[in-house]
């Protein structure tokens, strides 16, 4: 369904991919006329509308005139120098995920966000499924799946009861009002030093998210990383923490939930304990992602019960510790969202030993000691791909490094190399895009392979 309520009003969109088209649609649907701009010359769109014009290469002077707002994508820095320039010049410039809020419908239900460097997609996930078994009506979302403009691309879409959306520190950047009800930074490390200045930067873009959060909302954060602590100092609601850490006091949270092993307590209210006995939610990373989902669900009126259920049935991600198959004794599995040094440390640390590690693509600048101090006494061997190859081959002196090039030949020489009782992990720690659209297609592709062997 259209509508003409932006009808004769021009939205310039910058960036095409998953965001930009969301917006372009939304936009489009209320009867905006919309000039969308990218500089990948492979650009495409499926609008057919004389509303809608794209312009590939880069961003022409004077670009935003005439328009209501430019809308950009979360792959576009908003220091880009041109973007720069239409703010200073007066235009309004925000994000795809500003844009879905301000078009969202009156009786909209509340907003819970989420944020950190590593866990994020797991945790929105997870936080989805119990959500979804407290209130089938739940978008879930953002960074992760659907962009935010989907859910109300069209205008008579229903109001959903619920959100649960993903949010990178791009998608933070262009937030202006949107605000969330519930608001958690899972972790900060080192990450996008490419876009960022410094680490504190990357930090402050993640703290973006307990802006303006309303009377009534609550803040989340891992209350075992100080650096995430600090910045939850943004929040001016109530703010809970989850800590692995059985030693750590209330101090400074209104309340906690603290794990270890396989089961998790809340400290405060009925005190609920909780357990984790799903395959999917190995490894302490996912306790602390299980922790911090049980948490907003918790304070958003979810049942202990709701929630232990919905730990129990929770089916996993695709592409995160994602088991692909066992083939004479070898346990094969897709990691490919680890794209970078420390999602993959995460991947280690999750596993007891014996692996064949398969790794590289587009670094991102940051170190590979961790990975090696990790691997240490766990991984047999090492299976370089992509344009960081050398530089990791360098870092794993004294491993046993062979380098693949590719990920076809990675995948072969592992099952040549790989006995009865080891791991192959394709956890690689970059980047996909010199090789691959995406990290989906790069574990699409690893699945793909794996399977094909005999």
């Amino acid at each position: 369904m259209q509508t003409n309520e932006l009808n004769g009003k021009r939205f310039v969109v910058v960036g095409l991919g998953k965001s930009g088209l969301g917006a372009a649609s939304l936009l489009l649907n209320r009867g905006a006329t919309v000039a969308a701009f990218d500089e990948n010359p492979n650009a495409t769109a499926p609008f057919t509308t004389a509303s809608f014009t794209l312009t590939k290469g880069a961003l022409p002077a004077r670009f935003w005139e005439g328009a209501e707002a430019v809308v950009v994508s979360p792959g576009v820095p908003l220091s880009k120098p041109e973007l720069v320039a239409a703010k200073a010049a007066g235009a309004t410039v925000y994000g795809e995920i500003e844009l879905a809020w301000r078009f969202r419908p009156k009786n909209a239900g509340p907003f819970l966000g989420v944020t950190g460097t590593n866990g994020k997609s797991t945790t929105t996930a997870l936080l989805g499924e119990l959500m979804k078994r407290h209130e089938a009506n739940t978008f879930v979302g953002g960074n992760l799946g659907t962009a935010l403009t989907r859910a109300y691309e069209d205008p008579a879409q229903p109001a959903y009861a619920r959100h649960v959306v993903e949010l990178s520190s791009f998608q933070l950047e262009g937030v202006v009002d949107a605000s969330f009800e519930g608001a958690a930074i899972l972790n900060l490390t080192p990450d996008h030093l490419d876009r960022y200045a410094s680490h504190d930067d990357y930090g402050l873009a993640k703290a973006r998210i307990f802006g303006g959060q309303p009377r009534g909302g609550f803040a989340v954060v891992n209350a075992d990383d100080s650096h995430v602590v600090r910045l939850a100092r943004a929040a001016k609601v109530p703010l809970y923490g989850f800590t692995t850490d059985a030693m750590r006091t209330n101090a400074g949270f209104t309340g906690l939930v603290v794990g270890g092993g396989s089961k998790f307590i809340f400290t405060f209210g009925t005190k609920d304990v909780l357990h984790l006995r799903n395959r999917a939610l190995r490894g302490k990373h996912n306790l602390e992602n299980a922790m911090a989902a049980a948490l907003m669900a918790r304070l958003s009126g979810v049942t202990a019960e709701t929630i232990q259920a919905g730990l129990d049935g929770f089916p996993g991600l695709p592409h995160r510790m994602e088991f692909v198959r066992e083939l004479n004794g070898v346990e094969w599995l897709n990691d490919s969202k680890a794209t970078n040094v420390d999602s993959s440390l995460v991947a280690l640390n999750a596993l007891p030993g014996r692996i064949w590690l398969i790794a590289g693509g587009k670094g991102k600048g940051a170190p590979y000691a961790p990975l090696v101090k990790a691997a240490q006494g766990k991984v047999l061997g090492v299976l370089t791909i992509g344009a960081d190859a050398p530089t990791i081959e360098a870092a794993f002196h004294g491993f046993a490094v062979h380098g693949c090039g590719t990920l076809d030949a990675a995948v072969a020489k592992a099952h040549a190399l790989a006995k009865a009782g080891d791991v192959v992990l394709l956890s690689p720690a970059c980047a996909s895009y010199d090789q691959f659209n995406h990290f989906e297609h790069r574990g699409d592709t690893f699945k793909s392979l794996v399977r094909s062997l005999s």
